[in-house]
């Protein structure tokens, strides 16, 4: 007897995929929290303001671009991709960020990035770096405003829940602090600002440690243990994680081996900026990412060598975002050139 069968791939009822989706998300956003959790102990609490309104921002904008879509509400609102979407883009912009950054930045990450080209499943770019891409190319001078961390050995300043509040609700700070007196550059930024000095005299700052900028390396060592858990679960593959952190560090070691006195080491790439967050939960993406295990492995080294070349050579200290909606562009083509060929059926 010979079944009806309609042509791959082979997709579920809109209304039940989302259970799938939902649990997904869940387990990303589990594995957000230890590095939320340790961003709060460097830095305060103000990324839990910024989390909470990016949060609703991104279910309000959600719901009216599902409705205007004619979809269901429940399914989609409740899967929990709009929330990672909102606490991506809240772990990038700095703790005492205006509200209306990340608002603005989460409402065109919804709006614009993923329902304008068919909603969940559809986005050919990460909905969350094209936010913050804009937010950082429209405000720098509010994006470069990071607190000093709060850690051993740097004279930081102890501001209270109610100035934090003040502080983002208000756009501007309490008549008792400065923002000259409160802020840091961030290791990535303190190199790209070491102008006429040596890597050495640059890196003689007490921002920096061991490992990188002090504080944040421990925020990055809890966004490496979500990722790890992550693969743990094979809720991520391994490929492009690996295949971007390689493609960062070793032009770092190459450059660093031929000028130590210039280039940082592979190390300082690894546990600066937003390298593992890009690593574990931004380019592993599976809507805008590459299909094959082959193109995976492309795409991630693709992200890692850009990251590179635009923090040494590029005018912004930090990569990752641009890296990563640049090689979302050139997804179609590794597909087109690592996806095997359908059995019976000529390229």
């Amino acid at each position: 007897m010979k079944f009806p069968t309609a042509s791959a791939p082979h997709t579920v009822a809109p209304h039940v995929a989302p259970k799938g989706v939902a649990r997904v998300m869940r387990l990303v956003i589990y594995a957000l929290l230890p590095a939320t959790a340790l961003h709060v102990v460097v830095f305060g609490p103000g990324i839990l303001v910024q989390m909470t309104l990016g949060i609703a921002t991104a279910l309000a904008t959600e719901a009216v671009a599902l409705r205007l879509r004619r979809q269901p509400l429940r399914p989609f609102l409740t899967d929990g991709s709009a929330i990672i979407t909102a606490m991506l883009i809240a772990l990038c912009l700095p703790p005492l960020a205006p509200w209306w950054l990340i608002a603005s930045g989460t409402a065109f990450a919804i709006v614009i990035a993923k329902h304008l080209y068919g909603g969940l499943g559809s986005n050919p770019f990460n909905p969350a770096m094209v936010g913050y891409a804009v937010l950082l190319v429209s405000f720098p001078t509010h994006l470069s405003r990071w607190l000093a961390p709060d850690v051993a050995g740097l004279q930081t300043i102890d501001i209270p829940f109610m100035d934090t509040l003040h502080a983002i609700l208000m756009g501007h700070l309490p008549d008792a602090l400065r923002w000259d007196a409160i802020t840091s550059p961030t290791p990535l930024g303190a190199i790209k600002l070491a102008s006429g000095r040596t890597l050495e005299e640059a890196v003689a700052s007490p921002i920096f440690g061991p490992f990188g900028g002090r504080g944040w390396d421990w925020i990055n060592f809890g966004i490496a243990a979500g990722g790890v858990w992550l693969l743990a679960l094979r809720i991520i593959r391994w490929h492009t994680p690996v295949a971007m952190l390689t493609g960062l560090m070793l032009p770092a070691a190459f450059m660093y081996a031929i000028d130590p006195g210039t280039y940082p080491g592979p190390l300082f790439h690894l546990t600066a900026g937003a390298t593992l967050l890009g690593a574990f939960f931004i380019a592993t993406d599976p809507t805008s990412s590459a299909t094959s295990d082959q193109g995976k492995l492309v795409y991630g080294a693709g992200i890692g060598l850009v990251t590179y070349v635009i923090r040494t050579w590029g005018s912004h200290a930090d990569g990752v975002a641009f890296a990563v909606l640049l090689m979302n562009l050139a997804v179609p083509l590794i597909d087109r050139y690592t996806i095997p060929r359908i059995y019976g059926h000529e390229r």
